[in-house]
């Protein structure tokens, strides 16, 4: 399917119509339909108005969850007050009438059907109920999962491994690597290990921002006979793609963190064609195959907050998603160029936009303790007011994570560098 911005925008119309008194126009944008200069720093300061943020620090800890810009806030006010007001009498016999309309917006501006997506509260619950359902391992068949992978969706992993009697296959990424390492270094490991039945990918690594080759990764294991899961919590809305640009049958999103939705939103994404690879949730009657919704059982969820989906994606679309997604490398670069050749602060993704997009991270040589990479982001509060967080699990050793985000800009990404310089310095062994 391709995906047009007029498709998209028909959707917006129907959802709107749908939505009636629930729904409003919200503040007026800086509107762009062609390509926007990553370093126009009028036009992106624009944008950033549109963001009401904290002055206590510099924020470059986006990772987490994105703020919501002023647009969606005020629409996600709107639609809790009428959801509050209205209660159970909107929630019985309208809500759903309502919320469909946004799921197929999502569903063509994702290129997925409308029957191959579910709302979640997170890319976490999609990827736990995907990984709970799934029915093609037998005992023998091994999983195989890398140390750039989520914390919860390894335990995942080692757990289904446990119930279907699997070897569990841990792999260690290159760091830092190439695009043609990253995919020899998997290639590899499947060669290795031709009982993997069972193979997780992330997408955009919550470590250290490594953007992983899914696409060439999915089409190696396929002739292998291998299932993937994609991870994409942190590349929707960071970068531009579809699910076929995925090549996966499986695969969970976030639309709270890089979509800029409000907190508690994602997509499971099943292909069409598999879904009885996934068995239906413990809380629904496994009589028959049903629907991708009797995969997942989150029950009462935050009315307004789906609501609020289809301003999240309106305001995605005002930016342009090309324009955004070069925005956030364009800040990952004007810091990572400065303090690249400083002795002894090693960056971890490369300098391949293929294999990199907002976020990286970097580790001090000698510290790579989780206790002396907090100790790093205490520094930069204290001394510069940057924030930023430190990661662990990674096989070389903790770091700290850098997550710029649309209101940040180039006098932040300078100021960074200066910190670093001096936090190098500071902690040099």
């Amino acid at each position: 399917m391709t995906i047009t911005r007029r498709m998209v925008l028909k959707g917006a119309a129907a959802g709107a119509a749908a939505l009636g008194a629930v729904s409003g126009t919200g503040a007026t944008l800086p509107r762009e339909t062609s390509p926007v200069r990553p370093e126009d720093e009028a036009y992106w300061a624009r944008i950033a108005a549109q963001y009401e943020v904290t002055s206590e620090v510099t924020n470059f800890e986006n990772g987490y969850w994105g703020l919501m810009a002023r647009p969606v806030l005020e629409a996600f006010k709107r639609h809790t007050d009428y959801v509050n007001r209205q209660n159970s009498w909107y929630a019985r016999r309208q809500f759903y009438k309502d919320i469909e309309p946004i799921r197929a917006r999502l569903a063509a501006f994702l290129g997925a059907g409308e029957d191959e997506i579910v709302f979640t509260r997170g890319a976490t619950e999609a990827l736990q109920a995907i990984l709970r359902g799934y029915n093609g391992l037998k005992p023998g068949d091994a999983v195989m999962y890398a140390d750039i992978d989520y914390d919860s969706i390894q335990t995942a992993m080692e757990t289904l491994a446990l119930r279907n009697q699997c070897r569990v296959v841990r792999l260690e990424a290159p760091e830092p690597a190439e695009f043609d390492e990253i995919l020899d270094f998997y290639e590899a490991a499947l060669d290795a290990n031709p009982d993997v039945k069972l193979l997780l990918l992330t997408h955009i690594s919550h470590r250290n921002g490594l953007r992983v080759p899914v696409r060439e990764i999915t089409a190696l294991a396929r002739e292998r006979g291998v299932d993937c899961i994609v991870d994409a919590a942190h590349s929707w809305g960071q970068t531009t793609f579809t699910v076929d640009d995925l090549g996966a049958d499986f695969a969970g999103f976030n639309l709270h963190k890089w979509m800029g939705a409000p907190l508690g939103a994602g997509l499971m994404y099943i292909r069409r064609s598999r879904l009885e690879a996934i068995s239906p949730d413990i809380s629904e009657l496994p009589e028959g195959v049903g629907g991708i919704q009797n995969r997942v059982h989150t029950g009462t969820t935050n009315f307004a907050t789906f609501l609020t989906l289809g301003d999240a994606l309106d305001f995605h679309l005002e930016i342009g998603p090309e324009n955004k997604a070069a925005r956030l490398a364009h800040l990952r670069n004007l810091w990572v160029r400065e303090v690249r050749t400083i002795p002894g602060l090693d960056i971890l993704t490369a300098d391949d936009p293929r294999v990199h997009a907002g976020i990286t991270s970097f580790r001090l040589a000698g510290h790579a303790g989780a206790r002396a990479n907090q100790a790093i982001v205490e520094h930069l509060i204290d001394r510069h007011g940057i924030f930023t967080t430190h990661r662990t699990g990674l096989a070389r050793g903790a770091c700290v994570r850098i997550t710029p985000a649309l209101y940040n800009s180039a006098d932040d990404c300078t100021r960074l560098a200066a910190a670093l310089v001096e936090t190098a310095e500071a902690f040099r062994s």
